[in-house]
């Protein structure tokens, strides 16, 4: 009777079941074409979020603007941060609370101030020269977590790819998203294949937002087997 060795028949097994594993992972749901889902799933935690961008900025602490008061260079000022309590110093005006104010807003009430017998007819034009207080953290299964600087108006899929996409052990319907709110930290579950689908909401980001992206286990064992391929030589001849 012939006898066949160990080593073959595990090059056959391992072959069969890994083409099984990489032909599921090669193939994807077909894209959906129409409009994206912009509704919150509230049994997943996102009544508190949405798809919607806000019409008008509105100052956080950290933020760096410049105030430019026409033909009156003593009065402006370049690239100063709002404070973490919230208020702007500025020449002539004083300390200002512009935390929630748009920018329209601080230059009213800035040409209000140096109206009142100080120049005659004031112009004022702030500008916005950096969104400081745009931070998130993007955290676990992607392949650079850490902090990133976003602009207003950045989604989940964009902070995703601020940290260079998922990493191939991510649990994409295992996301996470961290908020803080008047009452404390809420989170808020999100399926990112059906986000990148279209088929779930891709919610706003807001500043200091937190993304952890969970980690499949199969796909764990999977690379970690992988890892041993080159020692045991079983795939050499597939």
């Amino acid at each position: 009777m012939q006898s066949f060795g160990f080593w073959p028949c595990a090059r056959i097994i391992v072959g069969i079941t890994l083409a099984g594993a990489l032909a599921g992972c090669g193939s994807s749901p077909p894209v959906r074409v129409g409009m994206a889902t912009t509704g919150a799933v509230t049994e997943y935690g996102q009544a508190d979020y949405s798809a919607t961008e806000p019409a008008l900025y509105v100052l956080r602490p950290a933020d760096i603007i410049s105030v430019n008061v026409f033909r009156e260079p003593e009065l402006s000022i370049q690239n100063v941060p709002v404070g973490a309590d919230g208020i702007l110093s500025l020449p002539v005006v004083g300390a200002l609370k512009v935390e929630g104010m748009t920018t329209r807003e601080v230059e009213q009430y800035v040409m209000q101030k140096l109206g009142a017998g100080i120049l005659v007819n004031p112009k004022v034009s702030i500008n916005v020269m950096q969104f400081a207080s745009h931070v998130v953290t993007v955290e676990g299964s992607v392949e650079k977590p850490g902090m990133y600087s976003f602009k207003p108006g950045t989604r989940l899929s964009g902070a995703i790819s601020l940290a260079a996409g998922p990493s191939r052990v991510a649990k994409l319907n295992e996301v996470a998203v961290f908020r803080q709110r008047a009452d404390g930290i809420a989170v808020a579950k999100f399926d990112y294949a059906q986000v990148r689908l279209g088929t779930m909401m891709d919610p706003v980001l807001q500043p200091n937002d937190r993304i952890i992206v969970g980690t499949s286990g199969l796909s764990q064992f999977w690379q970690d087997f992988l890892k041993t391929v080159p020692a045991l030589a079983i795939f050499t001849r597939l």
